[in-house]
Formats: structure tokens, C-alpha cells, sequence
């Protein structure tokens, strides 16, 4: 197969690690699972990994799903956030010997050559530890939002945009296993119940791992008001989101434009709701 002149061979097997828990709708469930398993890259088996107690609805479609070849579902019996969840998949796929580990949401859903254009790039670029995409935002109903999301593109490009913004959105991204090689055992910090992606990021960064993202979009992001009442919302998580992105910019010697954009973000966060959405769709 050739993509942008590049001849790779659909033979690496990918893992897909999808958390779930006791809010997340079957019905978005459904669209992110169908996503993966008609993805055109066929060599990839999906994780998910159940965070804790579900209802009773889930539970069934879940015990549905594991009857299926491609898909292996681990369920863990207290909800211990997702950042656990996270490393617990990461264990088992590094007990089964993948070479290649993507994320993936459960209520987003993947564009169906997602995996073919990110393993291309990474068959096109070994020195890249991990790729993402460009995402489209839809609504709760999935009606597109208007608004694609671009990241940057090789290794310098999103060190510098770190300095004010994530360099990935989460869900699209792959994995190279030499991302968590150069963290030496580590992964995502499990006492963060938020941004754990955000302080992964750090830590690759700081450990030296190469980020990119290809141009094309990979995912369809979903946009609820949840995310803006309740993950960006409230005086403690605006606090130790600031304390943390003044721990970054030292560590990665970003400077002092980078913590008053960190103060600004501050302020945004303990903001009315209204005010966060303008924000978002100014800033992004």
C-alpha cells in the first residue's frame, strides 16, 4: 500500500484502549466501538476497560461486545478515575507485546482511515514517539460544530505550543511503545483525576520524546456542556491547573509569556459558563 508516496505494509497490530464508566451513553459507546472495528487499517484489537460499577444496560452491551473476536473487555470493580484505567490497559498490552497503542474516547469517533494514515506516518518517521490529528467537533446529536481543530505538526513546532496549550487532542492519538521506553516505566500520573494527558505530555517531553501530528482529520470530537460545567469548572481545578503549568513552563523553559498566558487560562477557568464557551472558541 502507498500513502504520499509511502510503501508500508499493514502487518503491525495495533492496541485500542477506549476507559469507560457509569455515565457514558450506549449509544455513544456504540458509534466510538463501530468506529474501530471498520477502521481500513483491519490489524488492531480494542481494550476497554471498565472504570468501576456500571448500569445495568451498559454492563449487558459490554458483556456484548466481549464475545467478539477484536475486542477484549477488562472490568475493574471500584472506579478509580481514569488515569488507572489507562495503565492498567497499557499493562496488559505491554504483557501482549505491542509495539503500537492508540487512545480512543467513548463518546468521540474515529475517522475510518484514522490508524492507516497515522501508522504511515510513523512507518514514514521512526523517530516520532507519538502522533495525533486534526479534529472536527460535533454536538451531543453528532451534527458537525463548525470547527476543526489543527495541531502542530513535527517535534518543535508542538514543544513551542505546549508552552500555552496541549500539543495533542488525547482521544486521536497513537503510540510508539518508545514513548513510554523513554519514560522508564512511567505513564500517566494516576493521582490526577484531570489533565492526566496534559502531565503525560510533560513528562514525555521531559524525557525526551518526539511528538507530531499529521494534517488530516482523525477523529470527530464530541463538545457537551459537561465539559464546560463541570471538567472547566470550579476554584480548585482552575488553582491546580495554574500550579501546574508553572511547573511546566520551568521545566521546559518556556518563560515569562507563558505563565501570564497560564494566569489568563486561570482566569477564563473560574469564569460563568458563557464565558469559557467564547473563550474556548477563540482560543482553540
Amino acid at each position: 500500500m502507498a500513502i504520499n508516496g509511502h510503501e508500508f505494509v499493514m502487518n503491525k497490530k495495533i492496541a485500542v484502549i477506549l476507559p469507560v464508566y457509569k455515565k457514558d451513553k450506549i449509544e455513544y459507546l456504540r458509534l466510538a466501538v463501530e468506529s474501530i472495528v471498520m477502521q481500513s487499517y483491519r490489524d488492531s484489537h480494542l481494550y476497554i476497560g471498565v472504570d468501576g460499577p456500571v448500569g445495568d444496560d451498559l454492563a449487558d452491551y459490554l458483556k456484548h461486545l466481549e464475545k467478539q473476536r477484536q475486542i477484549s473487555v477488562v472490568w475493574f470493580a471500584e472506579n478509580r478515575g481514569l488515569a488507572c484505567v489507562l495503565n492498567d490497559l497499557l499493562d496488559v498490552c505491554f504483557k501482549e507485546g505491542y509495539e503500537y497503542i492508540a487512545r480512543m474516547d467513548a463518546d468521540d469517533i474515529s475517522k475510518t482511515d484514522r490508524f492507516e494514515k497515522q501508522m504511515a506516518y510513523l512507518e514514514a518517521h521512526p523517530e516520532i514517539d507519538v502522533v495525533g490529528g486534526a479534529i472536527n467537533e460535533i454536538d451531543e446529536e453528532g451534527k458537525n460544530r463548525g470547527k476543526t481543530i489543527v495541531y502542530p505538526a513535527g517535534p518543535k513546532e508542538c514543544r513551542e505550543f505546549f508552552s500555552k496549550r496541549n500539543p495533542h487532542a488525547h482521544p486521536a492519538v497513537l503510540f510508539g511503545k518508545s514513548f513510554f521506553d523513554k519514560l522508564n516505566g512511567k505513564k500517566y500520573r494516576s493521582e490526577y483525576r484531570q489533565n492526566q494527558d496534559t502531565m503525560l505530555w510533560y513528562d514525555g517531553m521531559m524525557a525526551g520524546t518526539k511528538h507530531a501530528n499529521i494534517h488530516d482529520v482523525v477523529l470527530n470530537f464530541r463538545m457537551t456542556d459537561a465539559m464546560f460545567k463541570k471538567r472547566r469548572n470550579g476554584w480548585a481545578f482552575a488553582k491546580k491547573q495554574f500550579k501546574d503549568r508553572l511547573m511546566i513552563n520551568k521545566g521546559l523553559g518556556y518563560g515569562f509569556g507563558a505563565d501570564v498566558y497560564g494566569f489568563a487560562m486561570f482566569c477564563m477557568l473560574v469564569s460563568p459558563v458563557w464565558v469559557k464557551k467564547i473563550a474556548y472558541r477563540v482560543l482553540r
